[in-house]
Formats: C-alpha cells, sequence, structure tokens
C-alpha cells in the first residue's frame, strides 16, 4: 500500500529535498494594485476578487514590509522552527509597475528576512499579462542566489470563463507568459480555481491537463469561494451562481492529480477566504478536514499523481480553448 505522503509532490516535501529542512514562505503585501481594478483594463476586479486581493491586508493596516517580514519569521521559527525562508509577494499584481519600484520592494523584503534566517527564495504573485520581459529579467538577476518563482493566477483555460469572471486577459497571454518565464529559467507555478461559474468537471481537468502540457514546475488548486461584497456574492444572491460542493471538489481535485506528472509540484490542494469574509461554500473554512479529504480519497481509489498522465497535446486539442 502507498503510503499517503507519496500520493502525491508536496512542496514541503521539494522543499524538504532540496535544502535539508522545512523552508517557511514569509507573505508580503506590498500595496500592489492590480490593472483590473485601476482602470487600466477595468474597474472592480475579477469578479470573485476581494478587498484583500488574495492577501493578508496587512498593506491597509499600514504595516511596512519590515513589520510583515518580522511577523512571519517569528511565526515560522515558533511554529515551525526553521529560519529557511521563501519570501513570497501575495497580495493583488507584483509585477505591475516601475522596474526600479519593483527592485527597491524586493531588495527591502529580502535583506529584511536575511536579518532572521537564510533566504533561499523569492516568490512573486502576478497576472499572465503583468509579465513584461523587462520585470523577467529583474527576477532573473536574483536566481544567482535565490530560488525564483513566478506565480501566475490562470483560473482557467477556457475563454469563455475568462471574459465571464471579467479577467480581462485571454488564453493567448497565459500560454506566452509561461513559455517566457521558462525560458529566463525561472520557475512557474501556476493557481487554477475549480468552481468557476459554468463550468464542468470536464472543463476543470481540462485546464489541469493544458498547464501539464505547457510544462509547468507547480500548481495551486483553489476551491472558489464567495466573499462578501464581491460579485459573485451578487450571483450567489441572484440565483445566478450555485457554489461547488466539497464531494465534488474534492473528486476533481483527486483526479487532477492523477493527470499531473509526478515531477510537479502540487503547492495547494485548497485555500480558504480572508477571516470573517466568507459566504460561501462553508466548507472551505476547513483547510485541515479538505486536505483529510482529498487525501482519504487518493488512498480509497488506490491512485496517486502521475497514473493518468499523457505527454502533451496536440494543436487540434488546445483550439477549443481560444473560444
Amino acid at each position: 500500500m502507498i503510503d499517503v505522503v507519496d500520493r502525491y509532490y508536496s512542496f514541503n516535501k521539494y522543499l524538504k529535498e532540496k535544502y535539508g529542512k522545512r523552508v517557511q514562505k514569509i507573505t508580503i503585501d506590498a500595496a500592489f494594485t492590480c490593472p483590473n481594478r485601476d482602470g487600466r483594463l477595468s474597474f472592480g476586479g475579477c469578479v470573485y476578487c476581494d478587498v484583500f486581493g488574495s492577501g493578508s491586508g496587512a498593506s491597509l493596516r499600514s504595516e511596512s514590509i519590515e513589520e510583515q517580514v518580522k511577523k512571519g519569521a517569528e511565526v515560522a521559527r515558533r511554529r515551525y522552527k526553521t529560519d529557511y525562508f521563501i519570501v513570497y509577494f501575495q497580495a493583488f499584481t507584483n509585477t505591475y509597475g516601475p522596474i526600479s519600484h519593483l527592485e527597491t520592494l524586493y531588495d527591502r523584503a529580502i535583506s529584511e528576512a536575511s536579518r532572521y534566517g537564510k533566504v533561499v527564495g523569492l516568490a512573486v504573485g502576478t497576472r499572465p499579462d503583468c509579465v513584461p520581459d523587462e520585470v523577467l529579467d529583474l527576477l532573473a538577476s536574483y536566481s544567482d542566489d535565490l530560488e525564483v518563482w513566478v506565480e501566475l493566477g490562470v483560473q482557467s483555460i477556457h475563454y469563455r470563463t475568462l471574459k465571464l469572471i471579467n479577467r480581462q486577459h485571454g488564453v493567448a497571454e497565459i500560454v506566452d507568459s509561461i513559455s517566457r518565464v521558462k525560458a529566463k529559467g525561472l520557475k512557474v507555478c501556476v493557481h487554477i480555481i475549480f468552481g468557476l461559474p459554468g463550468e464542468t468537471k470536464l472543463d476543470m481537468l481540462e485546464t489541469v491537463r493544458v498547464m501539464a502540457a505547457l510544462g509547468i514546475d507547480a500548481i495551486k488548486i483553489h476551491p472558489l469561494y464567495v466573499v462578501e461584497g464581491s460579485v459573485l456574492h451578487k450571483w450567489l444572491q441572484a440565483g445566478r451562481y450555485k457554489a461547488i460542493s466539497m464531494e465534488d471538489f474534492v473528486d476533481v481535485v483527486v483526479e487532477s492529480i492523477s493527470v499531473l506528472p509526478p515531477t510537479v509540484v502540487i503547492q495547494r490542494l485548497t485555500g480558504e477566504a480572508p477571516s470573517g469574509m466568507l459566504v460561501a461554500p462553508l466548507w472551505t473554512s476547513n483547510k485541515q478536514m479538505v486536505r483529510r479529504a482529498i487525501e482519504d480519497e487518493l488512498v480509497r481509489r488506490n491512485t496517486y499523481q502521475g497514473i493518468g498522465f499523457k505527454v502533451g497535446l496536440s494543436v487540434d486539442e488546445l483550439k477549443p480553448f481560444s473560444s
């Protein structure tokens, strides 16, 4: 019987193999915005977007980068007994700004984290349409000393979905950004969402299969949750949207794991809304319960990462996602 820890390639396992000990992310909210919120592309963001932009809300509390790093390092050392860190710029679009400004922010966070331990990596969350070559060149300049991850919010490979949720970019930007990030020698982690409006289980699995075919290094899987004040909240109230059930989410995650190549690092299997803002589905508030359900289902089906992976996708298979 395969042990559950060997049924998928977790981020903790990857980091322990590489560095010989636990490595903890220190999350940074550097007061970035997003072209889908500030009017360059649109206002209000994606239909599910919250006021924190998937971050901690630290910038809204006027916490400096230095204060955030100190808190993160203290938690890592106390709770996880580690002083190896990855500095993670998480909230909103962390490549959206002048190069000099980006460099200053990255340098500040790395320098401050180095005061508390060893910084082994830099991770930057962004959008597929916000990674121009000059930004990638800047990120690549850190790669001599650090492992650099570019985390792309892909969400879905289906154009109809991207349009519906107001992403303001298409499939071409997704494919192009992954290709250019990899060409710079940087690691790419894609974020995808299960339970998006109108998507079937097949749609979700197709997103995973295309990501695998594009040669990603890692993936984060999120359930779509509804937060107060979002457009999606209004859709839910009007009966235009129904949240994914835990059973359906676990089912598609387990099948997704099976079709991913065994070398792809699974950085996240589920996610949760900011405290006090969750409207639905309520089961997403208990990440440990959801992860256990996924792991139990892997064992029950006696399946594991890579068992259903197929190398590549044909041009014909890719065509449906562009319309």
